[in-house]
């Protein structure tokens, strides 16, 4: 069995081939679907994919720094509720983070959505799925002050250096979530991965991005899942089966292990 940790397969960009795409998914071993919450927007489709796929497609709640705005304090809002309401239940909180390749001026504005999305996730017992473009240094300082013995989570899409791997691994409780970046020419992360032990490391799509080679440039999907394990086995020499026994089991323990067990 094969965990997608990362994949908005509530997107618009799904909406033609819906059940098509998951019965690929499922025929290549992709049983589990776990979804990032983006802002207000996709609220109602990220619930209405978690209940058509109750045991399979399990939803996170938080808002994605890239949705940081002006209006940021009324989508915290939002978010807060439904984290704290006991209807539903969330697998995480998430994506969070800090991303400075679009917009260098909400700064201050993602560190403070940040650092209180953090702390929630610390009183619900919820790991935190966090997003972080060209702002390392930024989110590092900030999980420097706030990280502790209940924090716990992912660092998703990880394009960081060794060095930085090596940082996030030495909280403690996070995971470093590797998608299709690893099959790029230029992903860098191929150069260094087999010196970071598997123990660390979930498998990923951020389908509709980021599609592995090779389908770059094309829209990614959870069957894709299946070529980052198989460049992953072939950058660890490690066999396949065993790439998707260990990032498995690592998901499993990051994320809530008994609604991961269903396939």
């Amino acid at each position: 069995m094969i965990i997608d940790s990362h994949t908005h397969i509530y997107h618009e960009d799904f909406d033609e081939d819906f059940d098509e795409m998951i019965i690929r998914a499922r025929a290549l071993g992709v049983k589990h679907f776990l979804m990032p919450a983006i802002d207000s927007e996709y609220i109602d489709t990220l619930h209405k994919v978690a209940d058509r796929l109750p045991d399979h497609a399990h939803p996170m709640m938080g808002l994605h720094p890239c949705s940081v705005n002006v209006n940021y304090q009324n989508e915290l809002d939002i978010v807060e509720r439904n984290l704290f309401k006991p209807v539903r239940k969330y697998c995480a909180v998430g994506e969070v983070g800090i991303d400075l390749y679009w917009d260098k001026s909400t700064l201050d504005m993602q560190i403070d959505a940040f650092e209180k999305q953090i702390n929630w996730a610390k009183t619900l017992k919820l790991p935190i799925v966090i997003h972080v473009r060209e702002a390392f240094e930024e989110t590092l300082k900030v999980l420097n002050r706030l990280n502790d013995e209940n924090l716990t989570g992912v660092f998703h899409c990880f394009t960081g250096t060794k060095e930085q791997a090596e940082h996030i691994i030495s909280y403690g409780g996070f995971k470093l979530g590797i998608g299709g970046v690893l099959t790029f020419k230029n992903g860098k992360i191929d150069q260094y991965i087999k010196e970071i032990g598997l123990e660390h490391l979930i498998l990923e799509t951020d389908s509709p991005y980021l599609a592995p080679v090779p389908y770059r440039g094309k829209r990614n999907e959870p069957s894709y899942t299946k070529l980052v394990a198989e460049k992953l086995a072939s950058c660890h020499g490690l066999s396949l089966g065993k790439i998707e026994e260990v990032t498995t089991e690592n998901c499993r323990s990051l994320f809530n292990r008994e609604f991961l067990d269903y396939e």
